[in-house]
């Protein structure tokens, strides 16, 4: 092992910081530097900070995880890696998803590469979970779509308590809910802010959980970008990969 492995296995393996994930497992560490990893999802790793994500989730060995919308699958890959053998991920996405992200779809899963994951294509309102079926379930970069609908292209519109509802009955009491978006500015419509921006405001997210069996047990800061106005959608090129990011980690309550 060349010296520059060494002093990257070390830094996984180190705290993350006060508001990281906590230390990083050896089985997050192992995912991330997996050799089989495609060369388009390492260039992402820096503006996405993987190690920081799946700890600060408390992605384990066994667990089963639910990859909501999983999109081209960047964070499918590393759970299937980290829950390993003895656990499973379920990568979902809808018909509308898979001719945005591209090729690396369908090469993603091409010849069973990833072999603890099991894929579902539905429509949100029409997704089947088993009850309590799930250790964790990861929303990246997707909440801001079920606020609006786009059927001429596709994208239906998506009753997002019915969906709640559904991870509430899905996540274990205990289990995890780990919720990524794009930070908007607080006051605009939140519909006309996600159609045109990509993006919404934290405390919409918010609201969307109170009163519901989920509560935010914590936030983090990680993949904060204080020099990001907001004013922009993320495929802009000036922002893209880089925009101010919320992190929220909800816990399924036990039922009273």
């Amino acid at each position: 092992m060349s010296c520059s492995s060494v002093m990257f296995s070390l830094f996984l393996l180190s705290p993350c910081g006060q508001d990281g994930g906590g230390e990083v497992s050896a089985a997050v560490a192992a995912a991330i530097s997996n050799p089989q990893r495609p060369a388009a999802d390492l260039a992402r790793d820096a503006n996405r900070k993987p190690a920081e994500v799946l700890s600060f989730f408390h992605i384990e060995p066994g667990m089963r995880v639910l990859d909501l919308f999983s999109g081209g699958g960047y964070y499918t890959e590393l759970l299937d890696s980290v829950v390993g053998e003895n656990g499973e991920v379920i990568a979902h996405t809808n018909e509308a998803y898979i001719p945005f992200s591209g090729q690396i779809y369908q090469q993603r899963y091409a010849g069973g590469r990833l072999k603890h994951t099991a894929t579902i294509i539905s429509e949100a309102d029409d997704l089947v979970l088993g009850e309590r079926s799930l250790d964790a379930a990861l929303l990246v970069l997707t909440w801001h779509d079920f606020l609006f609908e786009d059927p001429e292209n596709g994208w239906l519109a998506i009753d997002e308590s019915i969906l709640v509802e559904k991870l509430c009955r899905a996540i274990r009491p205990g289990g995890i809910l780990g919720l990524i978006d794009h930070v908007a500015n607080s006051g605009g419509d939140p519909a006309s802010v996600a159609r045109d921006l990509h993006r919404i405001d934290p405390e919409v997210v918010r609201q969307s959980f109170s009163d519901t069996c989920f509560s935010l047990e914590a936030e983090a800061k990680f993949l904060h970008n204080g020099t990001d106005d907001h004013t922009l959608s993320p495929f802009d090129p000036s922002v893209r990969g880089k925009t101010d990011r919320f992190i929220f980690r909800f816990v399924r309550n036990a039922p009273s």
